[in-house]
Parts: structure tokens; sequence; C-alpha cells
């Protein structure tokens, strides 16, 4: 899905930035696991991909992949190249360190038979041993031909190859064959600690040979593939990619005879799983909750599903549901009533909801083929603050902000229903499970309301500095003076003018009738006055602007209100659908609610506090930060973290302006542009993060133009010392030290509070419940070869391996 993260994979491109979009659901609950390793730390879940051993799995048969379009290149290291792109690849073409559940890269065995720095001095050089099984699809053996092919094309020194960011590349001094057609050596010119993510995809000579062949020729086909799938052809008429068995793969064979990626909208995915259209697909928690209603409520293994809020209600939500007592009463009279027109509306809404509602039983039907799979994905979620301009410009400000944030409670809401580990991620450079992971949030710290309003009062954003100047006018001299007469004049002729209108009682201007706000005077009412209406610290409209409304007296507001409750329960709504969520508005304002009764001249009520700060101002001018969020379908649950991150600013006092933009521009002309001071966004994990990640960190310079090169730092927020730990980090050939920089680096990055990470994306996967080894990988990549239908029991019925 567009909104999923994409995982890095081993593409040395610029990183793909993804929205989160993932909402709630009760799930059976996952248990934490630990990696084992001594610098792991942190919850982590465990993959869930239906494992079945081969011998379980059946020969042949078709897999129909939902992804969001298809791909724009086959060449992964291209500036288009998306997450298709790495799903497809993933089948086709070498990967020689493939990244496990825990997310290391590990040898493959199916390309390599070894791969080790075999020397330091006085350059660092890697010999690579081939497996001498392995070839490309026209039977060509894979060589160091191939390897010298793609440096030459990606490391820099020809600007005819269109290449995205390709790190590591530009270190190497030379590659040659070793001491036979199987040897492949490399000699670096720097140090280079990410050797490993090299060569990942390894393309034939043939792509990468030539700029013609590699910046066209990639597209849209493939001369030749090594994986244990080849590609058939790409259908732009049927948005499908088709891959088949190949015939010269020399490992384990695939079991499937054909993979088929098909574009589906994420919007579309629950209709197509329906009509059984496609057997995997990323779905979001909606979906997912359809699916495990549509299994009677039960998880993919079989359990019940734990009670929650969004397990609640009848199976048909949505558009098809069936309508509650109160709105069916509702129907029945407009439909048996006297207005013709009003019948025949209500008679075709009642036609169009049951054709929805069988459309949606039917749905639920061919949901029940399907099962929910779920893990954490490679991608986190952060809070980003944009510390070009502003008030975000001052670091004090920044930290305030995250001290202001229940970190906790915002994990929770997006990982806890889902009954996944909610634990708030520590780091921006290793997600929870991976050896490089430590929680240095402590560099920050974390929330802390009185630290939040010390800060912002250093940096001289106070309560008192958000008043507005005086104009200068001094009280009692001869223009105030002025000025208070012409008001005084004003007053009276509005006076005179609402005395002389039609159906004005006499002496209504004087206070004595009407609802003015002069009135004190007992009257006909029985000594009795609306409580806010006398202009007395409580009043309703703190502007001084007050609408007065006169209510029912306390017996008669309290029956409405019970009968409004019951009407409210008889729709399932918990409130009246006839009466605006305004009344419980105005029963918050201070002086309590609008129009209730009490004895002439009793003040109102004094404001009740509810622990909030007011707003802060410096020299007149509010703290206000722009929050940009974007308005799409699928980010419905992005919003709602946006909504409580906003919540808890403003209890420091810090206001949000919420802007809602379209999905299609949120990224581009607004993160990337720098248009915002707030924004949620994610990054996918990596297993190099001293190559991947510096340019997400790495300090803005100045361009000859006077703007900033913020490379993919869109938070604008780096300091040297920062650079200068990655730059450590990535020419350090002994792991645990690299991995003690980088954990430095992670420590500073906290302490800039540029970003904050929030929490680990959930990874919510549907798949045929026949088929195995298919699910959320979490950080592990695909064994396509591995891919299949279960054989069928032997009490069973067989299975249907045909799609």
């Amino acid at each position: 899905m567009s909104h999923v993260g994409v995982p890095r994979g081993a593409a040395r491109k610029r990183r793909s930035l993804a929205l989160l979009t993932t909402g709630v659901l009760t799930l059976p609950v996952l248990a934490g696991c630990s990696s084992g390793d001594s610098g792991a730390s942190g919850a982590t879940a465990p993959q869930d991909i239906a494992v079945a051993a081969r011998n379980l799995v059946a020969e042949g048969g078709t897999v129909n992949w939902a992804v969001d379009a298809l791909p724009t290149t086959l060449n992964a290291f291209q500036a288009d190249a998306d997450s298709t792109t790495t799903r497809i690849t993933g089948a086709l073409l070498p990967t020689l360190f493939p990244l496990d559940a825990n997310g290391r890269p590990q040898l493959n065995p199916d390309y390599l038979e070894s791969a080790k720095v075999v020397g330091t001095e006085p350059r660092q050089v890697v010999l690579y041993r081939l497996n001498q099984q392995a070839v490309w699809s026209d039977g060509r053996e894979i060589g160091a031909s191939d390897f010298v092919a793609q440096w030459r094309a990606l490391s820099g020194k020809d600007t005819a190859f269109w290449t995205a960011r390709n790190a590591g590349y530009e270190r190497i001094e030379k590659i040659e064959r070793g001491a036979d057609d199987l040897e492949v050596r490399v000699t670096f010119a720097k140090p280079y600690a990410d050797w490993r993510s090299l060569f990942s995809p390894l393309y034939p000579k043939e792509v990468t040979g030539s700029p013609d062949a590699f910046n066209d020729g990639a597209r849209t086909t493939l001369k030749a593939t090594a994986g244990p799938f080849r590609l058939r052809g790409v259908d732009k008429k049927t948005g499908e990619v088709t891959l088949v068995r190949n015939p010269r793969w020399w490992g384990s064979p695939a079991k499937l005879d054909s993979l088929v990626f098909r574009a589906v909208a994420p919007q579309n995915r629950t209709g197509a799983l329906a009509a059984g259209k496609v057997d995997v697909a990323d779905i979001d928690a909606a979906a997912a909750h359809r699916i495990a209603q549509a299994a009677g409520g039960k998880g993919a293994d079989g359990k019940p599903l734990a009670q929650g809020p969004v397990a609640q209600g009848p199976v048909a939500q949505g558009p098809g549901a069936q309508e509650g007592p109160a709105a069916a009463l509702r129907s029945w009279a407009v439909v048996h009533g006297s207005d013709a027109k009003a019948a025949a509306a209500a008679l075709a809404a009642r036609e169009k909801n049951r054709a929805a509602a069988e459309a949606r039983v039917t749905e639920q039907a061919g949901l029940r083929a399907y099962a929910v799979r779920k893990s954490l994905e490679p991608a986190y979620t952060q809070l980003a603050l944009n510390g070009e301009s502003g008030p975000l410009a001052d670091d004090r400000v920044r930290r305030a902000v995250a001290r202001a944030l229940n970190r906790q409670e915002l994990v929770d809401t997006v990982l806890g229903p889902l009954g996944l580990p909610a634990q708030p991620l520590g780091s921006h450079l290793a997600l929870a499970g991976q050896p490089a992971y430590k929680d240095s949030s402590d560099a920050l710290g974390g929330q802390d309301t009185e630290e939040a309003q010390a800060l912002l009062a250093d940096a001289g954003w106070t309560q008192e500095g958000a008043v507005k100047k005086s104009d200068g006018t001094k009280a009692g001299s001869e223009a105030g003076k002025k000025e208070a007469g012409k008001k005084d004049a004003e007053k009276k002729d509005e006076e005179k003018k609402d005395a002389e209108k039609p159906g004005t009682k006499a002496g209504a201007a004087d206070g004595k009738a009407g609802d003015g706000a002069g009135r004190r005077e007992p009257d006909a009412d029985g000594g009795l006055h609306i409580v806010g209406d006398d202009n007395k610290p409580g009043d309703g409209d703190p502007a001084g602007g007050a609408t007065h409304v006169i209510a029912p007296a306390p017996a008669a507001a309290f029956h409405s209100s019970a009968l409004l409750r019951q009407a409210g329960h008889l729709s399932g709504s918990g409130a009246s659908e006839d009466v605006p969520s305004r009344v419980a508005a105005q029963d918050k304002r201070p002086g309590g609610a609008a129009g209730a009764y009490a004895p002439a001249g009793t003040a109102a009520p004094a404001p009740v506090s509810d622990g909030r700060r007011g707003p802060l101002g410096k020299d007149g001018k509010p703290l206000t930060l722009r929050f940009v969020l974007p308005s799409g379908p699928g980010s419905e649950p992005l919003r709602s973290v946006g909504d409580k991150i906003s919540a808890m600013l403003e209890a420091v006092g810090i206001r949000t302006s919420i802007t809602k933009v379209s999905d299609e521009s949120y990224f581009k002309d607004h993160v990337a542009s720098g248009e915002y001071d707030l924004a949620l966004y994610s990054w996918p994990a990596t297993a190099y993060p001293a190559t991947d990640d510096r340019p997400i960190f790495a300090k803005p310079v100045p361009a000859t133009d006077g703007s900033l090169l913020v490379e993919q730092n869109y938070t604008r927020v780096g300091t040297d010392h920062i650079d200068q730990l990655f730059d450590q980090a990535l020419s350090e050939l002994d792991e645990d030290t690299a991995q003690d920089l980088m954990k430095q680096a992670d420590a500073r990055i906290w302490a800039a509070a540029g970003s904050i990470p929030l929490y680990q994306r959930p990874q919510l996967v549907a798949t045929d419940r026949k088929l195995a080894n298919v699910g959320a990988f979490g950080f592990g990549a695909p064994h396509y070869q591995d891919i299949g239908f279960k054989k069928p029991q032997a009490a069973g019925a067989p299975a249907n391996k045909k799609k």
C-alpha cells in the first residue's frame, strides 16, 4: 500500500518516505520477544507468515499479490523506484545479504559461498566467492563483470547514468577477478563499514553496462534475471506484473507456477479480497477488523479477539448497517406521514440501505477465506519539528514540545488495540530487536509539564507576552474621553432605534423589560434571572459579546436532558441526533449552563480550571505552530494522533493550527519544502544507519543562492558533531565500535529535538488461509520460492491451488 513504509531492502537509493495511516484494531495479543543480543532491547514482535515446511506446501498454483500501482521502473537504483519495484526485484534478482527477522544482514548461500574483509592495510579489500551454480536466466554465469558494470554505473563518476543517491560505490577504487571466475575482489579507496549493503540487488551487465540500457532499458523489462522467478511481462492495461517459475534456478525450486502482482488501490482492497481477486494484500485496521468479524471474531490463530472499543457493534457496520431503533422509528414516521415527497425519499433511502446491507453480507462471506497476519513494520513514525525559522528555531521551544508529549499514550492508542507490543521507540537509528538498538531518549527527557513550561518561559514565551500592546491612549486623557463619549452616543442611538421597532415593549431600553444585559430588578418572573446575563465574571462569552438564551426551569431542563439521553442511546450514538453538540459545549463554558435560573443578584460561578495553561505569547504575538496533516481517506488514524498531540501541547500553552492537505501534496509541497512547523511522517528502518541515515540528520548547509541544502533532513536541524559521528562510523570496520558511534549520534539527535520518534508502525496483511510462508514479514525478506498453498489434510477437503 502506498501508505506503508518501504523496507530498505538492499537498494542504495534515497530513502522512501511514507505516511502513517494505520488505525486501531483489537486482535489476538502477540507476545514480545527479544533477540537475545546484549545490544538489543525494547519491545519486538515476531514474523507472522504461517510458517510451513516445504514438504507441506503443494506444487503449483498462482498467487495474486496486491500492490499500490504498477512500478514506473524495474531499476531499483533510479529515483522513481518505489516499494513495488523493491517487492518485484526481490523475486527476480540477487540479494547478497538479505535481512533476517531481527533486521540483521545475513549471507545468502544461493549466491555466495563466502564474503569477508581480507585486508585493511593499506586498503580495505573484500573478497566475494560466488556460488558456482549461480547463473543468469540466459545461462551466463554471474561473475566479476557484473560487479564492475554496476560499480561504474553507480559510482557517480559518469553523469550519463541517471541514478539516485548510491552511497558506498564512490569509495571503491577497483574491482577485479580473483583466483578464478568464482572470486570477485573489491578494493576500497576509503574504508567502508557498510560494504554488505553493496551489489544488492545485483543487475546483469546487460542492464548496467551502458547509460541507455541503465536509464531506459530496465524500466519495464529485464534482459536477464537470477531468482526463483523470471519476468514474463508487464501488462499496463490490466495493471499486472506476472512472474513465472525460473527453470534455470539452481536453488530450491519455487512452489508456485506463477506470482502476479496486481495494482489495487488501498481503498479497494477489501472488495478485491471479498471477490477473490487477490490472495495477499497489505490492509488497514478497518479492513482487518472486517476480516476478523467474518471469521466469527477470531484471529488467524483461531483464538477469540480481545475485547475493546473497536470490537463492539454489529457485524454489518458501515453504509449498509442496520439502522437503530430511533432511526427506524423516525423513518417509519416519515414514510407514513403526510409529506409525500419526504415519504418517497425515505423509501428510496430504505431500499438503498437494504441493497448496501445485502452487498456487505456478501462481502463478509467472501472475507471468511482470509486471515489477518500482523507484526511490526520495519518503519517508524516521528513528529518532525521544523527548526529553520519561527518559534521552533529556538531549541528551547523544540525541547518544550518534546517534553509536553506523552509518547506512551500515543503508542497505546495505535498499537495497544492491535495486541502488538506498545512501547515508545527510543532510537532514530535502529528499531527494537536490532543489535544497534539503544533507548537514548533520556538525552532529551520524558514528559514533564513543569519542565516544558520552564523552557518556554526561558525562551520568552509567557502568558503576559500574549497580551497585545496598548495603542498608547492613556486613561483619562482627552483622546480617551472623546472616544468614550463617542461610544456612549452610538449606544444611545442604537437603543433609540430598538425602542422604535414594532413589537418592542416600552421600557426595553432601560432594562425594565426584555433580556438586555442591564437587567437587575426582579420582575414578573418571580425574582429570577439568567446566570451569565448580568455581565459579571463567568459570563458565557469571554469576549463580552454573549448571546443570551432563555432556557427551561431546572425540572424541565432535567427531564429534557433525560429524554435526549434516551434518544441518544436508542440511536446508538450516546447523544441525540436532533440536538447539536453545542448544548454540551455551552454547559462547559465558564459560568455554567447558559440559561440556568437563579435568584436575582446571584453572581455567575467562577470559571473552573481544567489544568490547562492559557495561551502563551511574546511581544503580543501568540505561540501558535502550523501542524500539517494529510486529509486522505486512509489518514484518519494519523489525524487522530495529531489531535492528541495538539491537546498535549495546548496543556502547556502551545496552540496549534492544524492544516489538512491532500496526500499527494503533503510531502512534496509541505514537508520537503519546509512549509510546516509540525508534521507526522515515517521513515523505513535500515541495517546500515551510517550510510542511510546520514542524509536524514546531516546539518543543512547554505547554497550559493542563499537557500539551504537539506538533503533529506526535512527538519532543518543538525550539528557538526552529529555529522562527525556519522563519518567516523562509516569508516569504522569494527562493528562494535561503529555501533557505539551510532548510539552516541542518536543521543545527540535526541538532544537537538528536531524529530521525536513515537512508535514502530503496525503491519497488517490479509492472506488466503490456505497460503503458507507469506504474511507480515517484519524485517525479514520473503523467501519467494517457499510461498505456496498448503497441502490438503488427509481428512479435509482438497485445497484449491488454482486461483
